[in-house]
């Protein structure tokens, strides 16, 4: 019987797979009240960002009572990197998303003996972005700048049951916060996913009436020099298309192992770059890069 049920549970499986591979296929709308829900859980999710550092929270390694706070970030030091799924709730309840989907992961990582000056230059070298964050980005472009404000073009590869290309336009904030301390808002602006990408017939399909693999993107980094070294915390909030219930069960697993992948993968790779000294920052980004950290 044992043995019939294995067979059953496989033969399931790939049915659902099976389904899971026609389901991309079907287009999705983004609708206005799943933009309103999506806008209200990023409010929250900001209020709760101010409530920590207003309570010297700058890093979500300091959130844990004392004894579990140490021994997490002793792992960290040591080179391990902490993914933790968040969930922002309003009077103790969640926020809900009619039509949509929220993916809010937050990343930490440990750069021993870099500095901050260092982690700035890589994570502002947005024409070189391409070479750092390769194969998840494709094309990177620096559209815009004024102070501390960027305008930044990206093209996002992620292959996994299907491949999925977007272009992307992001609007980058960055604050200091203390000579130490550095933090930065991103937001899509426009995200447009790409039909039969690298062929002839690629194209773009309308904003918004795709297959709702990701709709929105907000990003906040976080960079604190101390312990000899840099802590770099990204934390993303992404929108896409609702699962049907049926693929619940077998698509859930995915939409944890996914996020955890492209965060460890996106740290991974910063450090990587502030090591090897990977950046390409010009004259001009380098002197407004100087009076940024020199503040």
């Amino acid at each position: 019987m044992a043995l019939i049920g294995c067979k059953a549970r496989a033969l399931m499986t790939a049915w659902a797979a099976g389904c899971l591979l026609v389901l991309p296929a079907r287009a999705a709308e983004l609708k206005p009240e799943t933009v309103a829900a999506f806008d209200h859980y990023i409010q929250a999710s900001e209020a709760r960002m101010a409530e920590g550092l207003a309570e010297d929270r700058f890093l979500i390694l300091d959130g844990p009572p004392d004894g579990r706070r140490q021994q997490v970030y002793a792992q960290v030091r040591q080179g391990q990197i902490y993914i933790e799924e968040l969930h922002t709730k309003e009077d103790g309840r969640s926020i809900r998303i009619p039509s949509g989907l929220i993916h809010d992961w937050a990343g930490v990582m440990f750069i021993r003996s870099a500095t901050f000056a260092q982690t700035l230059a890589v994570l502002q070298d947005y024409e070189n972005h391409k070479n750092i964050y390769k194969p998840s980005v494709r094309e990177s472009k620096l559209l815009a700048h004024k102070g501390n404000e960027f305008k930044v073009y990206l093209q996002l590869y992620r292959k996994s049951l299907v491949t999925v290309v977007v272009n992307m336009n992001l609007d980058i904030q960055y604050t200091q916060l203390e000579k130490t301390r550095a933090m930065s808002r991103s937001y899509s602006t426009r995200i447009a996913e790409l039909e039969h990408p690298g062929k002839p017939e690629e194209r773009e399909l309308p904003v918004g009436k795709d297959h709702g693999y990701i709709w929105r993107l907000y990003s906040y980094w976080r960079i604190e020099e101390k312990d000899d070294g840099v802590y770099v915390q990204v934390e993303s909030i992404a929108l896409s298309r609702s699962i049907p219930w049926v693929f619940a069960w077998l698509i859930n697993p995915l939409t944890k192992s996914v996020p955890r992948e492209v965060l460890s993968h996106l740290l991974r790779a910063t450090r990587v770059a502030i090591h090897n000294g990977h950046t390409t920052l010009t004259t001009e980004s380098a002197f407004r890069l100087t009076r940024f950290v020199a503040r």
